[in-house]
């Protein structure tokens, strides 16, 4: 098991430690170094968003601490974490909620400082939480516009283009594979999974190119999380960088192509799919030692083994 950004990979006998380059003549490069150095160069032009050694403090309570991650187009990377571990520090960082107290923050490699959401919308990052900011007893299709509404007319002559909006959301939804009865039906007669489709459309959209997603299938039944990751692995293959906040490692893994772990604020490494099994994953994030511990306690006194 190998972490992708090097922070808690062993060094392979034989091989240049992570961060070193292989002896070679003096005032020589390394074979090869100019085509990584070229591919390295263009891996980082092609993130979409990236942060570099976050940290963000409340008082005395370091909420998180060293942390980095990057986002890339076509690609989904999942953060998990157990309750407190700063999942939520790091959603609020992201989409320009709070600004870092430290580290870097970068968007299309340049970097960013946003003062509030909307900065972070404009430059196409936009976050679904898991409230979903939705009015239950309003129509599918009011919520999909509730706050740019499209209208007809200028002046005393504005008006809500009814007919516009509620065809744009029939197409979007249709476009995405979302099956909804009637736009007309007040959202909160929607299931779960509904509701967390509508809002991930809406936010592609809008124009999303990083969609966060705040714990989507955390109270969802089986059959409506599995809709949920399938709305997901949609928005990827549209393009979307996507970062999906979690703490349940067999929802994370399946659609996940990288993986950031979070434990009391700092980070316990980020992985690529082909470093790290999805047992692994849930061993990192629990404490191996104290899940044996814990099947210890509850074997009625039987003996390990």
């Amino acid at each position: 098991m190998t972490a992708t950004d090097g922070r808690s990979s062993d060094a392979v006998p034989g091989r240049p430690a992570r961060g070193e380059s292989a002896a070679g003549p003096p005032g020589q490069e390394p074979p090869g170094a100019g085509a990584s150095r070229a591919a390295g160069a263009g891996e980082a032009a092609a993130r979409l968003l990236e942060v570099r050694a976050v940290g963000k403090t409340f008082g005395g309570v370091i909420a998180l601490r060293d942390v980095s991650m990057r986002v890339c187009p076509g690609e989904v990377t999942c953060v998990l974490g157990d309750n407190g571990a700063g999942k939520s520090t790091l959603i609020k960082i992201l989409s320009g909620m709070h600004a870092p107290d430290s580290g870097e923050y970068l968007v299309d490699g340049a970097p960013a400082a946003f003062t509030s959401p909307r900065d972070a919308l404009d430059r196409g990052i936009a976050t679904v939480y898991q409230d979903l900011a939705m009015v239950p007893l309003m129509s599918v299709w009011r919520n999909f516009f509730l706050g740019s509404e499209p209208v007809l007319g200028r002046g005393p002559l504005r008006r809500f283009d009814v007919a516009g909006a509620k065809r744009v959301v029939r197409e979007k939804l249709r476009s995405m594979g979302i099956d909804i009865r009637d736009v007309d039906q007040p959202m909160g007669t929607l299931s779960g999974g509904e509701r967390q489709s509508v809002a991930i459309a809406r936010a592609v959209h809008f124009g999303a190119r990083v969609l966060i997603l705040d714990e989507p299938t955390s109270a969802l039944g089986v059959k409506q999380a599995g809709v949920v990751l399938r709305y997901i692995a949609q928005a990827r293959d549209r393009g979307l960088g996507v970062v999906f906040i979690t703490h349940n490692p067999h929802h994370a893994y399946p659609i996940g192509d990288r993986f950031l772990l979070l434990n009391r604020g700092a980070s316990l490494g980020e992985y690529g799919k082909g470093d790290v099994t999805r047992e692994e994953l849930t061993s990192l994030m629990a404490g191996g030692a104290e899940l044996e511990q814990l099947a210890h306690e509850l074997s009625r006194g039987e003996p390990p083994g």
